[in-house]
């Protein structure tokens, strides 16, 4: 549920948010193997099950969301870079006209962990403050 997006500015890095296809596709690594543990979504009870949690597919219609900063990799075999941006995309079109800015940032170089040198994680570091301290301002 997205219940959590209600009442705080949030950074969602590399945001596991699109879970029923994502689990459909059997081409991305890990899928598979992962249907052990979560199910595969082929299967009804599991489908459904999916939906009721999976965050892209409850977003709710005019509902006034926090601002969020979600940030992705290019090269990330786990969670896809159009996962964060798919998402972003489904709330701005449903939240309410008053809800926080709905931002992405894809690293083009990046896997799923990101910056692997230290200078390069304090610059990703500085960036997600300087989100959630320009939001502050904002609400002030």
């Amino acid at each position: 549920s997205t219940t959590f997006l209600r009442s705080f500015q949030h950074i969602l890095g590399v945001p596991f948010v699109d879970v029923v296809v994502t689990m459909f596709d059997s081409t991305i690594p890990l899928t598979n193997a992962e249907w052990e543990e979560w199910g595969n979504p082929n299967e009804e009870k599991f489908f459904q099950y999916m939906l009721s949690y999976s965050p892209i597919n409850n977003i709710q219609e005019g509902v006034k969301y926090p601002a969020c900063l979600l940030n992705g990799g290019l090269h990330d075999p786990r969670v896809q870079y159009w996962e964060p941006a798919k998402f972003a995309a489904e709330l701005r079109y449903r939240q309410h006209k008053e809800s926080g800015p709905v931002c992405v940032k894809i690293d083009m170089t990046a896997g799923h962990f990101s910056a692997s040198d230290r200078y390069k994680y304090l610059k990703e570091l500085a960036f997600d403050y300087a989100f959630l301290l320009s939001q502050f301002e904002r609400s002030a």
